[in-house]
């Protein structure tokens, strides 16, 4: 899953990136509203962590774009405690959280998986297509009651791929979710056939219905 960083303390931006990354949370940084904005026009994020005060303008602005392109990225707002009034109207321009500084990590956490799993997976910390059940929390895999076996990559694929079901998901999109804002600059996406080449075995091998469908040409669907 993908998050964004806005936020201009060095400190802190590094320090939240350090522990989601430990759950396996792809991170990307902004410390400004320009840099902010170039991020969100070039890439998708399942989160993103607002700061409002920035140091060359007010994170109010780029929930305006965010709302404006009709964008369904997760927001959550990280404000000081005097900046109630920011922390109201964000809410209203679509942010769907706000925490107040200083916080816990283990919160800001928590409230990412929240939303993440609101926005994706309808409120559910288990995922159940018929002998399929993928638990969230755990991150555990079971086919026909089996536990199958899946590295970090494979699992954040699987997810990804629930979470888009019956889109078709083209390779540059699945280099961007695995490889973050340095997709653009890989020479192919050979890594993502491999990635996906050893779920699709490892599904099906446990006996798992074809769920994952090559589009050829294009890239991959999961159907349901």
């Amino acid at each position: 899953m993908k998050i964004l960083i806005i936020e201009d303390e060095k400190e802190l931006a590094e320090s939240i990136s350090e522990y989601l990354s430990e759950e396996n949370y792809l991170c990307s940084f902004a410390s400004n509203v320009r840099q902010a904005l170039e991020k969100i026009q070039h890439y998708y994020y399942d989160c993103i962590i607002l700061d409002i005060m920035l140091p060359d303008g007010n994170g109010l602005e780029i929930l305006q774009v965010l709302k404006k392109q009709h964008k369904q990225d997760g927001i959550i707002i990280v404000s000081a405690k005097n900046a109630v009034e920011d922390r109201v109207r964000g809410l209203h321009l679509g942010a769907d959280d706000y925490l107040t500084k200083p916080f816990h990590l283990s919160e800001l956490m928590a409230r990412v998986f929240s939303i993440i799993r609101r926005k994706k997976f309808e409120n559910s910390n288990i995922i159940q297509q018929n002998e399929l059940q993928v638990d969230l929390l755990s991150k555990t895999v079971t086919i026909h009651c089996q536990s199958v076996l899946l590295t970090k990559k494979e699992f954040d694929l699987l997810i990804y791929f629930i979470g888009n079901k019956n889109k078709i998901i083209s390779k540059s999109t699945l280099a961007e979710h695995l490889s973050g804002d340095f997709a653009d600059m890989l020479d192919s996406h050979d890594f993502v056939y491999a990635h996906v080449k050893n779920l699709k075995k490892k599904l099906y091998d446990a006996g798992c219905n074809h769920y994952l469908k090559t589009v050829y040409g294009t890239g991959y669907k999961w159907t349901i």
